[in-house]
């Protein structure tokens, strides 16, 4: 008889799950799965419910064979497979976007792919601006003028420290009884972050590289860690860049709520806001209603390479 879990690690080949009793089985994938064609190089991701077949060999090695419908995910585009795109997690109330206005920067451009991403499934963000005891005075003024601008889109803003403590009892809180995801580049603190919430995993961090100010690779696989004030938090590798993936090239616009709730008002209904007359968007840039740094990361969207194989 098949039994449920929670797939709760992922490395490639086996996945850890967390079964409804509470144990944790090493199961690895069906081979129907590896043979259907997928555009994903992940079919199980960190937070699926999944059902399994206890294994029969001394290890007591279970076998997934059947993987739940989701809620929703957050997927982007593979790095190094064009075609093939990479779930994040999956089945997840929140996502976390740990953000640093310098060592390493974090740009709005990053920032706005994933904010869409996350838009395409409901899923709240909250961006939490990091290493508040590292900021310079210009740092201080980046960020406030992001928290500004987030803001006014809808995002809750938070800026903490793992260092001093800054923010963990907020997020805490924040974290408390819910499914939570967090996300960012190698080197914006997300580990410590989390041991600072939940001292008790010791998740391994590290400086970033004094060479160039970026990041390091501490997280090789995404993970979800149970917190003992109730939820889970999934721990993800860090993110160079985020390509957008699954979504259609004339969807991204719906996705920005500034340029949602004008779509109405512009003179043609397939408006890309990019070249027509009459258009509400751009006439609402020019006011200055819109911040021009959300167009920019529109249009970088709109002529990357996510929709090289699409025609208009």
């Amino acid at each position: 008889m098949n039994q449920k879990g929670l797939v709760i690690k992922s490395t490639g080949k086996w996945y850890i799950v967390r079964t409804n009793n509470g144990n944790n089985v090493r199961c690895s994938l069906a081979g129907k799965f590896r043979t259907q064609n997928l555009r994903s190089t992940n079919p199980i991701a960190v937070g699926d419910r999944i059902q399994f077949k206890p294994g029969n060999d001394s290890e007591g090695n279970g076998t997934i064979v059947v993987i739940e419908e989701r809620k929703n995910h957050i997927i982007r585009k593979a790095t190094k497979l064009s075609s093939c795109s990479h779930v994040l997690a999956a089945n997840i109330d929140q996502a976390l976007l740990v953000v640093t206005p310098s060592q390493p920067r974090t740009s709005t451009g990053f920032i706005d792919r994933f904010l869409v991403s996350a838009n395409a499934f409901d899923i709240p963000v909250v961006i939490i601006f990091n290493k508040s005891d590292l900021y310079t005075t210009e740092d201080r003024k980046t960020v406030d003028t992001l928290i500004d601008l987030y803001k006014r889109i809808g995002h809750q803003c938070m800026i903490t420290s793992a260092l001093k403590g800054d923010g963990i009892t907020e997020l805490r809180d924040l974290m408390h009884d819910r499914i939570s995801m967090i996300a960012g580049h190698s080197g914006a603190g997300k580990s410590a972050l989390i041991n600072a919430v939940e001292p008790g995993l010791r998740i391994k961090t590290c400086d970033i590289s004094d060479a160039n100010q970026k990041g390091r690779h501490t997280t090789t696989f995404a993970e979800m860690h149970l917190l003992t004030n109730g939820g889970f938090i999934t721990d993800t590798p860090g993110i160079k860049e985020f390509g957008i993936s699954s979504i259609e090239k004339k969807e991204i616009a719906g996705y920005y709520p500034e340029f949602f709730k004008l779509l109405h008002k512009c003179k043609y209904f397939n408006c890309s806001h990019i070249h027509e007359p009459g258009c509400a968007v751009k006439e609402a840039i020019d006011a200055g209603e819109i911040n021009i740094s959300r167009y920019k990361s529109y249009l970088s969207i709109m002529g990357g390479e996510e929709f090289d194989d699409e025609h208009d």
